[in-house]
């Protein structure tokens, strides 16, 4: 299985706090990020990683040997997305040669620290294509939410849309097949060419969700289980204060 992790973006909601970085290279527990979505990768026997890099690609590329992934059985590779200060739906179509080779693909954001056993569902999922879903969902506009009816997602989006029994919130890890993966892109390829380059990836998933027969999309619950998307300030204090302290003693 091939994993894809998203970290060109400038993290701009982080405000000031010293030399900026990319945010997939800030630092929990003594390890940064990126080492962590490495070594859950391999893991649940990931062998490859293709990062989509921009915003001071040269210190992600400096973290990726300190990390040396070849021996944790890797082979990473980036691609850089030189117009890494609009949309991440522009980093998703940067990344459509390594989206489409072939084979299932986990596709996630950089700036994600969570729990191991989140990763080892995705991997261990029967669904082909599919969403993890937290049901302890934060009010508000923030969220990424995915809305679920007659047990099958049907909407996903900030706001939602489409008449829903219940949403949860999105933790930003997903698992496609080829045909999915295939129609990503082309969802991509039309936001961009219609003037959409500043949206989030997601939407360009939410209209492959919306646009897909019954049954193609599954979900698994994580709820319970700690997670955060480091997007303000104020989440690094908590990953530093709650999630990082609740995930596995050997993941601390």
């Amino acid at each position: 299985m091939r994993a894809i992790i998203l970290a060109a973006g400038l993290g701009r909601r982080l405000g000031p706090r010293g030399e900026p970085l990319p945010k997939i290279l800030l630092r929990f527990g003594g390890k940064s990020l990126l080492e962590r979505h490495l070594r859950l990768l391999a893991g649940v026997g990931v062998r490859e990683v293709v990062l989509g890099v921009g915003f001071k690609a040269a210190a992600v590329d400096e973290e990726i040997a300190r990390i040396e992934p070849s021996a944790l059985g890797l082979r990473v590779e980036t691609v850089f997305n030189p117009s890494y200060e609009r949309g991440s739906v522009v980093t998703l179509w940067s990344l459509r040669e390594a989206l489409t080779r072939g084979g299932e693909v986990i596709v996630m954001d950089g700036d994600v620290l969570y729990d191991r056993r989140m990763i080892e569902r995705l991997a261990q999922t029967p669904h082909r294509n599919c969403f993890l879903l937290d049901r302890d969902v934060e009010p508000g506009e923030e969220p990424m939410k995915l809305a679920m009816r007659n047990g099958e997602p049907v909407d996903f989006r900030k706001s939602l849309e489409k008449a829903h029994d219940f949403y949860g919130e999105s933790v930003g890890i997903f698992r496609f097949d080829q045909g999915v993966a295939r129609r990503l892109i082309e969802a991509a390829r039309r936001l961009i060419e219609g003037g959409k380059d500043g949206e989030y990836f997601e939407e360009a998933l939410r209209d492959v969700l919306i646009a897909s027969p019954s049954g193609t999309f599954g979900v698994e619950d994580v709820t319970g289980l700690p997670w955060i998307e480091i997007d303000f300030p104020g989440d690094v204090e908590r990953a530093e204060r709650e999630v990082l302290l609740s995930l596995l003693p050997e993941d601390r």
